[in-house]
């Protein structure tokens, strides 16, 4: 049944207001919060109003005769999965172009808005009736809560205190120039605005919007364009973190202002409910939570009763701060705020949240943000009405860029990286979308402002991030043209070596292999021992030089291999004497940017090669390497950027455990063979085991492949090579530790027979070969379809580590430095 109204009907309530709807009845909407979002600034005559009747929440199924697309409960399914396919497509199709994820949810908002989709009336009533839009809408800000509280979970407040005067000069300028700017240009044309933003606590408090920085957005965009370990993406964090605490000190002033406009009585009771709750936070939340943490074993994830009351606790403090008047996001941020981030509970958390939030619940944010933005009603609204909002957003886009480059010359940022860092801290993200939405709930602004708000945020950020990649290059700085290899060492002078550390299960091999280098105090080792610890659970990366930081904040408390590892290193240079200088390095990363605090540090130690170690796992004949990262590993990327040799070293039986005081006597107890197959990585393996040979207790083997006729050899590397061996031949002619073979192939077959023929022949500790340069590929000629992972190792090296018929301790694969312009 449907009863119609008749129109006009004076209201008796202010309960309720009244809107002509897009399809083709009309509806009475409660004016709760967010009610806002279904009127419009079209006019405010009266029009029928209709009844409509409820819709089940669940189907009896379609073998029933019902349509399940009219139940509440499948309706609202239907939406999800329509928003999940269209974020993932235009995700795709903007792959190329470099655009943010963001953007393409943002984009996928509004094709199903009333730009696009919803303009069709026959779409809006199967996929996007009334009753499903506020589900929608209750599910999409449930979604900006608990995000708003997973981005406070990994935030770190201790980089406040780390953060230098150059972070705090920038981040001043940044923040109180816009802020001004905005304020004044608003108080200047304030008599072209509605009565509600002309108020002073709405100038202010979309002047505090536009002036502050976002810790949550420039972290996502620095993680997806690789920049979180750049030298721009570590200030830029650092000075976003101090902006977003003074901006929301602005933004809680001027939220108190708000409070005024409708009483005195309300500004006190808003003040003391939310010192009140703050206060609670601090001393009931804070102290329960460290109690969660002393209670959770070593190296264990935190119970799963922890982690639900926690995340109960969310929509607590957040039903707690909408009651109170507050932005509904304000306590699930300071509650995430008060979470030590990282392990175990800040690990925890994030683990088992951010996935089901990022993929499941934002969309549902992003279809109620674009079922309301109507780029149409900002035609009809008209430069009138949105003037004087466009005027001040506008003034602070750019305000806050030149802001930034100010500050960031003020104390001597480069250029180019002050221009990049000025980029990076103009973008807007979901904070920005959430204060939008409160912006409308406060009657700030209306929904033709709204869709301008998300227009210009799209438009911001398709253009600046792109732009940010274009012009800041994190790899630039690792491109030197200082030759720093082995073989360009002179005899005498102190090698350094870089370990690159993931776990305690990697120090012995990597210690075994300092040892056989044979340290010497004519010919010292400089180790710099760099633990790699995967960034979980918190957002900002953290570098720790501990020569400089010997007990850094609650590191080994957290991380108690980083202490294990340090003293078997230690234990390690105090038995070499001053043969070894030994420095230790930690950094908390995310996998991705890795290779950037590897790159730097090797560039800034001027490390002459890099080790890193991997493990492999077997299943049958062949193996595969343990991977540290994703699809492009932190092995990959150190290879394609390093500014040194990189060695990579694979650790295949476990067996290798080497004596950490030297043997006496001079016996012979360790057997290593190199495999000479030409180019520049093989002459790189063939100095670093001149090293080796100085040791006592190792005899090594150089086998040197040569191609049958001379077939596909370049001239100039074969002279090379040449000279190379030669030279180490004359040097070692008389050691008896020393053998030197030579043998002629003809294709890949016959080299792969060869080292299957040496592996049988004699056990060999470790086996030392070149990756790829420079190989005469009629030595590999049908070996690739061998392999798996040469990408890598190279054929040769993969082949070697992962075939079973080579039966070793070790395997080091070595890249000679790349010189890159």
């Amino acid at each position: 049944m449907v009863r119609v109204f008749p129109a006009g009907q004076p209201l008796k309530s202010n309960a309720w207001t009244w809107r002509a709807h897009s399809q083709a009845y009309h509806t009475r909407i409660l004016d709760m919060t967010g009610a806002k979002f279904h009127t419009s600034n079209r006019g405010t005559a009266a029009v029928p109003l209709v009844c409509v009747r409820a819709q089940g929440s669940h189907a009896f199924g379609i073998f029933y005769g019902q349509n399940p697309v009219f139940v509440s409960y499948d309706m609202v399914l239907a939406d999800l999965i329509l928003m999940i396919f269209l974020i993932q497509t235009v995700r795709f199709l903007l792959k190329p172009f470099r655009q943010p994820r963001l953007v393409a949810e943002l984009i996928a908002g509004i094709i199903i808005g009333p730009c696009l989709l919803g303009k069709s009336k026959r779409f809006n009533e199967i996929m996007f009736p009334l009753y499903s839009r506020f589900v929608l809408r209750t599910l999409g800000i449930f979604a900006l809560m608990l995000w708003v509280f997973v981005s406070g979970v990994k935030m770190d407040l201790t980089l406040i205190k780390r953060s230098g005067k150059k972070h705090l000069y920038i981040a001043m300028v940044s923040v109180m120039l816009p802020f001004l700017t905005v304020m004044a240009i608003g108080f200047i044309i304030r008599k072209l605005m509605d009565q509600e933003m002309a108020k002073i606590s709405s100038i202010g408090g979309i002047a505090s919007g536009l002036s502050v920085t976002t810790f949550p957005i420039h972290y996502t965009v620095l993680e997806e364009l690789n920049l979180l370990s750049s030298e721009v993406g570590n200030m830029a964090l650092s000075v976003a973190l101090i902006s977003d605490s003074i901006g929301m000190n602005f933004i809680t002033v001027f939220e108190a202002l708000k409070q005024v406009d409708i009483s005195a009585g309300t500004l006190v009771w808003y003040l003391i409910s939310m010192v009140v709750l703050v206060a609670f936070l601090l001393s009931a939340i804070r102290p329960a939570l460290f109690w969660i943490i002393d209670h959770t074993p070593e190296g264990q994830a935190v119970h799963e009763s922890y982690v639900v009351a926690i995340l109960l606790g969310v929509f607590v403090v957040g039903f707690l701060t909408d009651m109170f008047g507050l932005a509904v996001c304000f306590g699930p941020f300071c509650l995430g705020l008060l979470i030590p981030n990282g392990p175990p509970l800040g690990a925890t958390l994030v683990e088992k949240s951010e996935t089901i939030l990022k993929e499941i619940m934002m969309p549902f944010a992003f279809a109620f943000i674009g079922l309301h933005t109507d780029f149409s009603a900002m035609t009809e609204a008209g430069w009138t009405t949105l003037g004087p909002l466009f005027t001040m957003v506008i003034s602070g886009y750019v305000s806050k860029f030149l802001a930034t480059m100010i500050g960031a010359f003020m104390v001597a940022v480069p250029s180019r990286d002050s221009l990049t860092l000025s980029l990076v801290l103009s973008l807007r993200g979901q904070v920005e979308l959430a204060l939008y939405i409160h912006w409308v709930d406060k009657n700030m602004i209306r929904l033709p402002g709204f869709s301008m708000m998300i227009f210009l945020t799209t438009i911001l950020l398709a253009t600046l991030t792109p732009l940010i990649s274009v012009i800041y290059d994190p790899s630039k700085p690792y491109k030197v043209l200082k030759r720093r290899t082995i073989q360009h060492t002179p005899p005498g002078e102190e090698v350094r070596i870089l370990v690159c550390i993931r776990n305690k299960k990697s120090v012995p091999s990597l210690v075994n292999l300092l040892e056989v280098t044979y340290p010497t105090l004519q010919n010292p080792l400089s180790v710099y021992a760099f633990h790699l610890v995967e960034l979980i659970g918190r957002a900002n990366p953290v570098f720790i030089d501990h020569d400089n930081d010997p007990d850094p904040d609650d590191l080994y408390i957290r991380f108690p291999d980083s202490e294990a590892i340090r003293n078997a290193l230690i234990l390690y240079q105090e038995n070499r004497d001053e043969s070894v200088k030994l420095h230790f390095f930690t950094a908390l990363a995310a996998k991705r940017t890795m290779f950037q605090d590897v790159c730097k540090l090797a560039l800034n130690s001027k490390a002459t090669i890099i080790i890193l170690p991997l493990d492999r796992q077997y299943e049958g004949e062949m193996g595969t390497a343990e991977q540290w990262g994703g699809g492009q590993t932190l092995n990959t990327e150190v290879l394609s950027h390093a500014p040194c040799s990189v060695g990579l070293l694979i650790d295949k039986a476990h067996r290798w455990h080497l004596p950490l005081t030297r043997c006496s006597g001079g016996t012979t107890s360790h057997d290593f063979i190199v495999l000479f197959l030409g180019g520049p990585d093989s002459r790189e393996c063939l100095a670093y085991a001149d090293h080796m040979v100085a040791n006592p207790n190792v005899s090594l083997t150089l086998v040197r492949f040569l191609s049958s006729n001379s077939e596909g050899d370049d001239e100039r590397q074969k002279k090379l090579d040449d000279g190379l061996v030669t030279w180490f031949w004359v040097k070692n002619e008389a050691n008896e530790r020393v053998i030197y073979r030579e043998v002629v192939v003809k294709d890949g077959a016959d080299t792969a027979a060869a080292i299957k023929a040496m592996a049988e022949e004699k056990f060999y500790h470790l086996w030392i070969v070149g990756r790829k340069q420079g190989i005469n590929e009629s030595l590999l000629e049908g070996l690739s379809t061998w392999t798996d992972n040469q990408e890598e190792l190279g054929i040769i090296g993969d082949y070697v580590s992962s075939s079973d018929f080579v039966d070793a301790d070790s395997v080091l694969v070595v890249q000679k430095q790349i010189l890159r312009v």
